[in-house]
């Protein structure tokens, strides 16, 4: 996370050299000239090609924007920083957020650098099963790696375009592999599957080998797999009606989303449903089993340590992590976290933290005992030159304060004081961890057998989710051992607690959107948030002022005593405190006025997937296609196909 991609971060030609420590690919050795029975029979050389691969995770149309930052909003608990007709409906991440999918240029960057990576990844792949050495044990570590890697880029590809082309061998010479026609997701997911069985038969765990959690490694293998069963056995919109498979509109009654009659939304049908089900659970057994992941005991000690760009290697509750450099790449900080409103001392040059935002219905979700909410939820910003804490009065605006400049390095300081514009914060990119894996599992053997079923590691559903939050509560085993059992009352309720539970635990890491697609949901929560909110401001559920104490002595920022803040109420006696207006503060005179520019959001949230109006709440489906959740393809990338692909989904 340190000193890494000096010169690759910059152009991403060069190929770079790392194991143990991301500070190593500063190596510089290129094979590139090199044939391939020279590469691929000397492992270093190897080892240089694969490095190729993971250069491409960092680049800012990859993975270091638009994967984890661009693309995983809107759901019900985040939103891009969008809440007007124009902002909404602009050609920028705030249109393709807002389900008003823009013609906007980087997807054509997005999508030629995700296929460059499986290029790459396809080219090592290749060259080590025709190598010499390639049951040589890091020839075999490298193969899982390429194999892993080229997956999850994959997976992503189909998560943000729908179909895509399937091109699993690298370009031949004679260009006859260079345009294809699109693939449907679901075989392609199956092919993924297959490979990912291979590679985690192939890779060391984490903590073997050399191999850290910037390292594709088996716990990752096996988590991705069962990421991509449960994707491919939920819903996604499809460019054709399946034989055998389910609309949304099926699923359940009174659900609001459902299924387009040209562009259906579907599920696999029972029996593939439970296949599907069935190897995510041996997946999610194999890493629970291993007992190499664990939780960290310390919700906010895992979240420190990330913005200290520190790897867990006690816990190895991160099970992958792409790996960025300070100076050199990575957003997280700078487009998602706590807001520096103001450019100056302590923290050096402001950054953006604009990009991610949460909302008051999820902060208000929250047990005020949970302590996740504080670590997650940041509803204010260090403003002025001396950077005070100042609440904000944005309820469709909180910060993710998972990323906190307070909480970061005196180097990462040092380099922001020095710099007039945006710069890498190197904070790397949490893929999965441990908890998603736990929850996943709580998931599945609920689906399979119950709340209180199980799978071989003998863990049930219920202690699955009761490990997530017990750690969440301090270990407070009465007040969690009661929510749990009242969850556990049926398969539907179980399921509804892994809903919430999931939202509460990963808000703000690129998983709520994708988990409410394949549960059919999102629709319906996104329309849930809003009602909450508009309920709430109707009858006067928020405060309209916030009441809190200053800490005695504390640095400016960290001026606010968190113990004392009013969230719920205001207090009986206002002495000693201090206040700020706040999401409750939007009526005049006991009633809504109509210029109230955030009541007035509600118009325009998601606006190219549902209608709402916000007086007289949901509308229904918007856009010419009903739940349409992926992105248009780029009018570059198909001039670019030579007529071979084209947008369905009712994109022109």
């Amino acid at each position: 996370m340190k000193n890494i991609y000096k010169t690759w971060a910059l152009a991403g030609l060069a190929f770079a050299t790392t194991l143990t420590s991301c500070s190593d690919f500063l190596d510089q050795t290129s094979p590139s000239e090199m044939f391939p029975e020279t590469v691929y029979n000397a492992e270093g050389y190897t080892q240089q090609a694969l490095n190729k691969v993971y250069a491409g995770l960092v680049l800012d149309h990859t993975y270091g924007c638009r994967i984890p930052l661009n693309f995983s909003t809107n759901s019900d608990i985040e939103l891009v920083d969008a809440l007007t007709q124009e902002t909404t409906t602009a050609d920028s991440e705030r249109g393709l957020c807002s389900y008003n999918a823009p013609n906007w240029n980087r997807l054509a960057n997005n999508w030629s650098e995700m296929f460059e990576i499986i290029e790459n990844a396809n080219l090592v792949i290749e060259g080590i099963r025709g190598s010499e050495i390639r049951e040589n044990e890091n020839m075999r570590y490298y193969l899982g790696e390429a194999l892993t890697l080229r997956a999850m880029v994959y997976f992503d590809l189909i998560k943000h375009y729908g179909d895509v082309p399937m091109k699993m061998e690298s370009t031949k010479s004679d260009g006859s592999n260079l345009y294809l026609e699109k693939t449907d997701r679901d075989v392609i997911m199956d092919s993924l599957l297959v490979d990912l069985q291979e590679a985690a038969e192939l890779l060391p765990w984490v903590g073997e080998a050399g191999y850290t959690s910037e390292h594709c490694t088996k716990g990752f293998a096996y988590g991705l797999a069962a990421r991509i069963a449960l994707a491919e056995a939920g819903y996604a919109i499809r460019e054709t009606p399946k034989e055998g498979y389910v609309n949304l509109s099926e699923k359940r009654e009174g659900q609001l989303g459902y299924s387009d009659p040209t562009y259906p939304t579907m599920r696999p049908g029972d029996e593939k449903r439970r296949e599907l089900y069935e190897l995510a659970l041996n997946c999610l057994d194999a890493i629970i089993t291993s007992g190499r992941h664990q939780l960290n005991p310390s919700y906010e000690d895992e979240w420190y340590r990330i913005n200290q760009l520190t790897l867990d290697q006690t816990y190895y509750e991160n099970i992958f992590e792409v790996a960025h450099g300070l100076n050199y790449s990575g957003e997280m900080g700078y487009t998602a976290g706590v807001r520096i409103n103001t450019a100056g001392s302590p923290f050096g040059f402001s950054n953006s933290s604009g990009k991610v935002k949460l909302t008051a219905p999820f902060f208000m979700s929250f047990d005020p005992e949970d302590v996740r909410r504080d670590i997650t939820c940041a509803p204010y910003e260090l403003r002025d030159v001396t950077a005070t804490q100042t609440f904000t009065n944005a309820p469709f605006g909180i910060y993710v304060a998972k990323w906190d400049v307070r909480k970061m390095t005196e180097e990462w300081r040092a380099q922001n004081a020095a710099v007039s514009t945006k710069t890498g914060y190197g904070i790397n990119w949490v893929v999965m961890r441990y908890s998603d894996v736990l929850l996943m599992y709580a998931e599945v053997v609920n689906e399979l057998y119950g709340p209180n079923g199980s799978g071989t590691c003998g863990k049930s559903a219920m202690e699955a989710l009761a490990e997530v939050r017990s750690r969440a509560f301090n270990g407070n085993a009465e007040k969690v051992s009661q929510y749990v059992a009242q969850a556990a009352g049926s398969k539907e309720s179980f399921f509804d607690a892994i809903v919430d539970e999931r939202a509460w635990e990963l808000a703000g890491e690129a998983v709520r959107k994708y988990d409410l697609i394949r549960w059919g949901l999102l629709i319906d929560k996104t329309v849930e948030m809003l009602d909450s909110y508009k309920h709430a401001i109707e009858n006067d559920e928020y405060v309209a002022d916030l009441y809190y104490k200053e800490s005695a002595g504390a640095d400016p920022w960290y001026l606010v005593d968190y113990s004392s803040v009013c969230w719920y109420e205001e207090p009986e006696s206002t002495n000693d405190y201090k206040s700020v207006s706040f999401w409750g503060n939007v009526k005049k005179d006991g009633v809504i006025p109509d210029d109230n520019s955030t009541y007035d959001a509600l118009n325009y949230i998601s606006s190219g997937l549902i209608s709402y109006d916000k007086y007289a709440g949901f509308q229904g489906a918007a856009g010419p296609v009903i739940n349409r959740h992926v992105w248009p393809i780029h009018t570059t990338t198909i001039n670019d196909s030579n007529g071979h692909l084209k947008n369905s989904y009712g994109f022109n």
